[in-house]
């Protein structure tokens, strides 16, 4: 096992052996035979132990156990005590997660403040088929297939080339004592069950099968990387704006095929799960102003495209707009709608205020920053077409104003105003409006 154990820890794990490592050791007999191959292959180690306090004096035997452990291997000790019940209760976890969260955190503590190169944990072959078939039970992707990493940032898994078999043999050829946990029979725990009750009836199957499954994890770890990369090709074709505020055009969507896969990998960094990327799929042949939250963000079907934004965040540039709607605040600007009867009604000079025949806008009504490309047909111009650029230009607009420039256009994508500025002929008042939507264009 030796021979196994010391390419592996170099190879996979990349610690070398100038590296100092800080082993993770419960007392159990993987962790045991975790000190004594790292003793063998000449690493400079420190041994830490966690004490969560859930098996009452056996708890506190475990940690005697490793202390003496850590004293034969004349390696510095480090250990704490954890009630993890309580704060399991305070996370509203289950305890496995709490009394993971909890050790992972302490071990970098003490790996930072003693300068240890890396944590090593003693998972093994059977850990990494209980984790693969754990994910696959509760669902999962391809990062779910990988299983258990030789290597996850600053933690290595020495032990992953190897079966508990294997390891039992070792612990017993060289007489090496452990301590076993009681509670690792039972079944009322998810990977007990996993581990207890599907495990042994797949092996009569096939009796490698903790080797398979670590066969397949790196087959699967392979095909992921092709994956990603795949993805990251959609993600720079796709996606457009900024990480503020992403874009991604309907029209080159509907051409993506496999399209449920690609859109839920181009939502999953915003919080969006697989139902939710349905339903979005659903909504793309209908109509615009269909909003969708996720926790953290929002994603806004607009005419052509799909637009992603933070929860909750005024300063973005694409904003949807109802016809019931009466104000709409930006961080330089507020927009006040009303909507007033026709007849009677006194159009106000002033630029900063919009009167426009209701019956003429198909709502809802975007308001967004200006850019290149945009046109519009500005009020008595009989109908001239004209650019935005142009119409700047000739306004003799300083950069920083073009750039607060904001626009409203309906959902035909029409320019209806230029806010402050000028407003679109089609949208202009006449004889036949009957109901005038007035907006009012307020600079803050």
């Amino acid at each position: 096992m030796l021979e196994q154990f010391t390419p592996f820890i170099r190879q996979q794990c990349k610690a070398l052996p100038t590296n100092t490592l800080l082993l993770a050791v419960s007392g159990g007999i993987d962790s045991v035979v975790m000190c004594h191959l790292a003793h063998l292959s000449g690493y400079t180690f420190g041994v830490a132990h966690c004490n969560f306090g859930l098996r009452g004096t056996e708890s506190d035997a475990d940690e005697q156990f490793v202390a003496d452990l850590a004293n034969q291997y004349q390696a510095p000790f480090y250990t704490t005590q954890f009630n993890t019940l309580q704060f399991a209760q305070e996370e509203k976890v289950s305890i496995q997660m709490a009394a993971r969260a909890l050790r992972y955190t302490w071990l970098e503590n003490i790996r930072q403040q003693h300068q240890y190169t890396f944590i090593a944990t003693a998972h093994h072959q059977n850990d990494n088929a209980e984790t693969m078939l754990l994910n696959l039970t509760k669902g999962t992707g391809l990062a779910g297939l990988h299983g258990i990493l030789p290597k996850s940032g600053k933690v290595i898994r020495p032990l992953l080339f190897a079966s508990k078999e294997t390891i039992e043999q070792y612990a017993q050829a060289h007489n090496l004592p452990f301590r076993t946990d009681a509670s690792n029979a039972e079944t009322k725990y998810q990977r007990n069950k996993i581990r207890h009750l599907v495990i042994p009836a797949l092996k009569e199957l096939n009796p490698s099968l903790e080797e398979t499954f670590y066969q397949n994890a790196l087959r699967f770890r392979e095909t992921e990387q092709i994956y990603a990369a795949g993805i990251r090709t959609y993600q720079k074709k796709l996606l457009e704006g900024t990480e503020k505020e992403r874009l991604i055009a309907i029209g080159k969507l509907l051409k993506i095929k496999p399209l449920q896969t690609v859109l839920y990998e181009l939502f999953k960094p915003y919080g969006f799960n697989a139902a939710q990327v349905a339903q979005i799929i659903d909504a793309l042949p209908h109509e615009s102003g269909k909003i969708f939250y996720s926790h953290t963000h929002r994603v806004l079907k607009d005419r052509r495209f799909l637009i992603i934004s933070e929860k909750n965040e005024k300063d973005v540039s694409y904003t949807l707009i109802q016809p019931d709607e009466a104000k709409i605040e930006k961080p330089d600007a507020a927009f006040l709608f009303t909507y007033q009867p026709a007849e009677g009604y006194q159009i106000n000079p002033d630029a900063n205020i919009a009167a426009l025949d209701a019956g003429k806008i198909v709502f809802p009504l975007m308001l967004r920053r200006w850019k290149t490309g945009d046109y519009f047909y500005p009020l008595g111009m009989n109908m001239k077409k004209k650019k935005l650029k142009r119409f700047f230009i000739d306004l003799k607009l300083s950069l920083a104003q073009k750039e607060a420039v904001w626009v409203l256009t309906d959902d035909r994508e029409r320019i209806v105003w230029i806010a402050g500025y000028r407003p679109d002929e089609r949208f202009k008042i006449t004889a036949k409006t009957t109901q005038v939507c007035q907006i009012t264009f307020q600079k803050t």
